[in-house]
């Protein structure tokens, strides 16, 4: 029974909790977080202890690190070694902390990420600097308490006499809490000290004309003022830092990207490789080689251009895409009062002048106390000395040296102090000049004593004191800023043909929408023969564009794909493209109406929709230019069981022709239709009748007088002249382009305006093709129902006609011009 009583019967969420709470306060207090006062967490704090206690400091010989992390784990930190010298190492790293607490011989580690030589290998000591964090340590300056096994002190904190944690920043990870503080320049900090200790009150924009902003080891430019006020005055904040590069003109008309400054805690020898990447995977054109000359002189990392290549656009596409520019996010945590707290400048300023205010207190107390015992002994030697026959009389008489003691306390009012140095005394100090010497010394004394008490009564006094001792410290420690400040943070924008190479390609698209790019030779190479294609399909376009060009396929459904064409799959031309389905997310019923090549989204260009329940729309062609490529975006909003039936590019100034199933036709001016916005619906083209629909809305130039075919379903083809329609206005029935006929009346399959080399294909519903000349045949009037190209019984009906597509070079004159 009494066995069982030593369990208790918790649940264990409550152990859980009970017990993670404990590690995590461990974990944040005792590992990862740095006390605001000294900026150093336990184990580096232990370790610089441990060396200024074995006296391995600067101006003594190297000592092997082994031997550091030995005492360090035997007397302060029960950890594993590698953890204490990884510490260690990083306080020697030049390239993370802004001034180095320890000085190495031997690998110590790289800006490439290199690990250190083992412990055994590199010797340590204390740097110059180091020294300062632990001055008057042995003044009792602060608290100590036992170590982890009892046997020896160690303190809880360090005098600190510069501002170590603004100094060399700290980063750390911990349970619930991360910080990321970063490095200041000396002088800097040590004027904003000076400036919150003159005047308490001090905003952050009176500290940031001291305090400029982090001043990172590794040089570079940061960019953003809004982002370290923020910081500095919340603790958060976010800035940009970005490397130094400059461009250089090289024999040949060349030109070279030289970095000789990159990002903080960026590893150099990764960013080498992810720059050279992007040459590799042609992510970005111009780059022929990238190179890393980094070495004893200093880094240099040179990127290597093509001729001709755009520098600028080259150097903006590094920042954006690879570590040459990171984003530094603030998360100023450490440890104030004994617990995690997010501190602004102000605060952190004022938890540091705090720690000195107690540091030299405790110091000029020490000293005081120290003055005061040297006093009254010198009192005591003087005394005796005046009286020193009588003196030595007693002593020879006394029994031994206590009763000596006792025999001088009761003759001439000694107190234990002084007899105790008065018996103590050396024969040759009772020369005749001692006498001077000592009374020189007590006046000394009384001197520093009275100075030390006017100290310690006066706060001005004591921070006079502390804004000296930090005055020394920058005339000694302070070096020139290395990073640059600029108020703006650079939009970056990159241009097309940065990334993209420049080359002339052809594209096609096909009616059941497998699309591809073709190279010229490819094209060649078949003499345009062989286009691989599945049965049944036809190309619906066929284009001469540029790799940097945008192709815009607007489907049945209102919505279009924006495609740049250097995305486009590079297939060759006996090939099968790639379904488009494969690029962008279409519907099961959905299908390509149309494909626009757009070089540039100008403005007074127009597109113009024509639906299948006669609505047209006009919209600015600049709504277009569509930021995302992933998804369909919404061209026209269709209103029920509506479709698209054709799209087209106009400049402002075209006539439209509308032609309906049932043969009617509808000619006006594009001025008749407003535009509208990109998801709107657009308005009436043609009054229709019920079980009437729009088979083709076209757009021309009637001062090209183009011809007008159409196709029936019952093989019968019809050219007419535009003379034979009068130009109307917008949303009219039109007038009828057929003999109407009582039974089996010709339904229009499609209208088209054609020229003299253009062809004209007619599909049947048993899938045979039949190809004619529309200029064949003589221009009709309206009331004909032209000519029989087939015979519908045999072929079957027609159920589609089309233009066959030239190759076609849509800006060709733009580049003539």
């Amino acid at each position: 029974m009494a066995e069982a009583e030593k369990f208790l019967d918790l649940p264990l969420e409550e152990v859980l909790g009970d017990r993670f709470g404990r590690y995590s306060k461990y974990i944040i207090q005792e590992r990862a977080l740095p006390d605001a006062r000294d900026g150093l967490k336990p184990v580096q704090r232990r370790i610089l202890y441990a060396m200024h206690q074995e006296k391995n400091t600067h101006d003594k010989a190297y000592r092997k690190s082994a031997k550091t992390v030995g005492t360090v784990i035997g007397n302060y930190h029960p950890h594993g070694d590698s953890s204490v010298y990884e510490a260690m190492v990083r306080l020697s790293q030049d390239w993370k902390v802004r001034k180095s607490l320890i000085e190495m011989h031997g690998n110590n580690g790289s800006v490439d990420g290199d690990p250190p030589a083992a412990m055994r290998y590199t010797e340590a000591r204390l740097s110059s600097i180091s020294s300062e964090l632990l001055r008057d340590i042995e003044k009792e300056t602060v608290e100590h308490i036992p170590n982890f096994d009892d046997t020896i002190q160690e303190p809880t904190v360090l005098p600190a006499k510069f501002p170590n944690l603004l100094a060399n920043g700290s980063t750390g990870i911990s349970a619930g809490y991360a910080t990321e503080i970063p490095p200041h320049n000396l002088g800097e900090v040590i004027d904003a000290v000076i400036m919150k200790i003159d005047k308490p009150s001090a905003s952050v924009e009176e500290l940031m004309t001291k305090l400029k902003g982090p001043d990172f080891p590794t040089g570079g430019t940061i960019q953003g003022i809004e982002g370290l006020r923020k910081a500095y005055e919340t603790g958060k904040g976010k800035i940009v830092l970005r490397g130094r590069a400059a461009v250089h003109s090289v024999r040949g008309g060349r030109e070279q990207i030289v970095i000789d400054e990159i990002p903080y805690e960026v590893n150099k020898a990764t960013l080498v490789k992810r720059m050279d990447e992007l040459r590799i995977d042609r992510k970005v054109e111009g780059i022929s080689e990238v190179r890393d000359e980094t070495d004893r002189t200093g880094m240099r990392i040179v990127v290597e251009l093509k001729k001709d290549a755009n520098s600028e656009g080259v150097l903006n596409y590094l920042y954006k895409h690879t570590d040459l520019q990171i984003a530094y996010n603030f998360n100023m945590v450490a440890i104030h009062e004994r617990t995690p707290k997010l501190l602004g400048l102000p605060l952190m300023l004022d938890a540091y002048i705090k720690h000195q205010r107690e540091v030299v207190t405790r110091q000029s107390l020490y000293d005081l106390n120290k003055a005061k015992r040297r006093a009254h002994i010198v009192e005591g030697l003087i005394k005796a000395i005046s009286i020193l026959d009588e003196v030595i009389a007693t002593i020879r008489s006394s029994n031994d040296k206590q009763d000596a003691k006792q025999q001088l306390i009761a003759a001439y009012d000694f107190t234990e102090e002084q007899s105790e140095a008065i018996v103590t005394l050396q024969l040759y100090r009772l020369t005749n000049t001692d006498i001077t010497e000592l009374q020189k010394e007590a006046d000394e004394l009384k001197e520093q004593i009275s100075y030390l008490e006017k100290l310690l009564a006066s706060e001005h006094e004591l921070f006079k004191v502390i804004k000296a001792d930090l005055r020394a410290m920058k005339k000694r420690y302070n070096d020139d800023r290395l990073t640059q400040i600029e108020e703006k943070v650079q939009e970056l924008k990159v241009d097309l043909e940065v990334t993209v190479a420049s080359e002339d390609i052809l594209v096609t698209v096909t009616k059941d929408g497998y699309i591809k790019r073709t190279s010229l030779r490819s094209y060649a190479a078949s003499n345009g023969k062989d286009f691989a294609m599945k049965d049944g399909d036809h190309i619906l376009r066929l284009f001469e564009i540029n790799t940097t060009d945008n192709l815009l396929l607007f489907t049945n459904l209102g919505k279009y794909l924006f495609i740049p064409v250097h995305k486009l799959p590079d297939i060759r031309w006996k090939d099968l493209g790639q379904h488009i389905a494969n690029l962008v997310s279409i519907e099961k019923d959905e299908f390509i109406v149309e494909a626009i090549p757009i070089r540039e989204f100008k403005e007074g260009n127009y597109l113009i929709f024509f639906t299948k329940n006669g609505m047209v729309k006009k919209s600015d062609l600049p709504l277009y230019h569509a930021q995302r490529h992933s998804k369909p975006l919404v061209a026209v909003n269709l209103k029920g069981e509506d479709e698209v039936v054709d799209v087209h590019v106009t400049s402002g100034d075209s006539h439209l022709f509308i032609a309906s199933n049932k043969a009617y036709g509808l000619w006006y001016h594009e001025e008749e239709v407003n535009a509208v916005g990109q998801r709107a619906a657009g308005v009436k083209a043609i009054q229709l009748k019920d079980g009437e629909q729009v088979v083709s809305g076209q757009t021309f130039d009637a001062s090209r007088d183009p011809s007008i075919i159409i196709t029936t379903h019952r093989g019968a083809v019809k050219r007419m002249r535009l003379k034979e329609f009068e130009q109307t206005s917008r949303a009219k029935r039109g007038v009828v382009m057929l003999r109407e006929l009582k039974s089996n009346p010709h339904r229009l399959i499609d209208l088209h305006m054609v020229s003299a080399q253009d062809q004209l294909v007619l599909k049947t519903a048993k899938e045979e093709l039949i190809t004619v000349n529309p200029m064949d045949f003589k221009a009709n009037d309206r009331y004909s129902n032209g000519s029989y190209v087939m015979d519908t019984e045999q072929s079957g009906e027609v159920i589609e006609a089309w233009v066959q597509p030239e190759y076609e070079i849509p800006f060709a004159d733009e580049n003539n011009e």
